[in-house]
């Protein structure tokens, strides 16, 4: 006979799985809400000029309630994780609409090449401050006498009255690849009068969330509910609102076309692969770096008709993106790509802060030939062991380390490695996107970027091998495991 508390042992035991889901979901929401109003202080500080160590500060305290705000979801139940999850990303995306640009001023640059594009002028043709172009200017984009006072002006010359803009680099014709021109074309004919900034801010937030509905499509394909927490990486990730939205970075838009293009790549069929690669095509067409993500659409590849599939229709689709802009410009339209290439240090490592952990072994003229080969090395054995149902997680893997050993100073391009983090669920190669903010805003504090760039890219590239290895040792002894008769 069966003792008589046995039956109110299930419903006991239903109440308190009940009310610690319950219990979860509050503690998610609540971590949530104190991150979206850190993130509100941390975009109305303008500090990048001032205060960058206070900035830098504000930065690892949205990255610390982030860090929690994902651990608690872990324990919310599967039915509950969509909803909190979008209202979640909501959230996180309007606090970045808070201010006006704070630490970047690409943004500007996007206005002037829309407005000079709704002129009926080909965006690289003219130099912001040439002349031939005067007549577009206005007082926001192109402040006179005491307005002219601030950081974050550029003076230009000629005339009795002090003339400036915030656009940078206003001596260099535009860099920017065809698709992100068109982009800020429509952002220019879609904008009321006198709009300034803000429809540049609300595109990008409009574009951010589709990333995580694209993110939430593809890991829902996969058939298992769990993986949808994975989205948060991207949704919730503090660098998102503050560099896709507030800064209104186009390379969100790059990172979108990424992600659908990966997702297509991964479905069955050469037709979609096909898809998959004019998609991609659209990317590399809006900022180049998704580039990087080729070698992951090509995981597992064995025949070249199926590698033709992905990379030719995205070949042509650049190739046709570029000809009209070629037809319409007297000039070149790669505008100021090799100068951009030389500031930056690329090809001229002692002149900047790249490739800092190379050099730290390294003699500065070996470091770009190791990482072409290291990089060649990665990028082999994704195409050849690479899972193709799984592409984006060969293309996170090559474009973390192509940004460990390039080290980048810029925070927004690690955009692109947040979302493939959240769609192959590797948190680890988050220090990375870390270590770019460090590098950003705390370089003017130390002074000496390489030695700050070597130690935080450092501590992230430490940080990926240790969670790489106990991962690997968690997959091993659970196939030992299994294997045991």
């Amino acid at each position: 006979m069966k003792p008589r508390t046995a039956p109110a042992t299930a419903p006991a035991a239903g109440r308190v799985a009940t009310a610690g889901s319950a219990a979860a979901t509050v503690v998610t929401a609540a971590v949530l809400a104190a991150l979206t109003a850190v993130l509100v202080l941390t975009v109305r500080h303008d500090g990048y000029f001032t205060d960058p160590a206070g900035l830098f500060g504000r930065y690892a305290a949205c990255w610390a309630l982030f860090a929690l705000a994902l651990l608690a979801l872990r324990r919310v139940p599967v039915a509950r994780v969509l909803p909190l999850l979008l209202a979640g990303a909501v959230a996180v995306t309007v606090t970045g609409l808070v201010a006006a640009p704070r630490t970047s001023t690409d943004s500007y640059r996007y206005a002037w090449d829309g407005r000079v594009q709704s002129a009926g002028i080909s965006p690289y043709d003219h130099a912001p401050q040439d002349p031939a172009v005067a007549p577009l200017r206005d007082p926001w984009l192109f402040p006179t006498g005491a307005a002219c006072a601030g950081p974050d002006r550029a003076r230009i010359p000629g005339g009795p009255v002090r003339h400036c803009t915030r656009i940078n680099r206003p001596a260099v014709h535009t860099i920017y690849p065809p698709v992100a021109e068109a982009y800020f074309l429509a952002v220019d004919r879609l904008s009321p009068e006198g709009a300034r900034h803000k429809p540049l801010q609300i595109g990008a937030g409009l574009l951010s969330l589709g990333v995580t509905g694209a993110l939430l499509l593809i890991l829902r394909r996969r058939g298992r509910g769990r993986d949808l927490r994975r989205a948060a990486y991207w949704a919730w990730c503090p660098a998102v609102p503050v560099e896709a939205v507030n800064n209104a970075h186009v390379d969100v838009l790059g990172v979108l076309l990424a992600v659908i293009g990966l997702g297509l790549v991964a479905a069955r069929g050469t037709g979609r692969r096909a898809a998959g690669g004019l998609v991609l095509g659209a990317a590399v067409a809006t900022k180049l770096m998704p580039a990087v993500v080729m070698p992951g659409a090509l995981s597992g590849v064995r025949r070249v008709r199926d590698a033709a599939a992905v990379l030719v229709p995205a070949a042509v689709f650049v190739l046709l993106a570029y000809l009209p802009y070629v037809f319409l410009s007297h000039d070149s339209v790669l505008g100021y790509l090799g100068g951009y290439v030389d500031e930056e240090g690329y090809d001229d490592p002692s002149a900047g802060s790249r490739y800092a952990l190379l050099r730290l072994v390294l003699p500065d003229d070996r470091a770009l030939p190791v990482l072409l080969v290291a990089m060649a090395g990665v990028s082999l054995y994704v195409m050849w062991r690479g899972d193709p149902r799984r592409p984006w997680s060969g293309s996170l893997l090559v474009t973390g380390w192509a940004f460990a050993l390039l080290t980048p100073g810029y925070s927004w391009y690690a955009l692109l490695l947040i979302a493939l983090v959240g769609l192959d669920g590797r948190w680890e190669w988050l220090g990375v996107a870390v270590a770019g903010a460090a590098v950003y805003l705390l370089a003017p504090v130390f002074g000496h970027r390489s030695a700050l760039s070597a130690t935080v890219y450092g501590a992230a590239v430490l940080l990926v091998l240790i969670a790489s290895a106990v991962r690997w040792r968690h997959r091993t002894s659970c196939t030992r495991s299994r294997n045991i008769p």
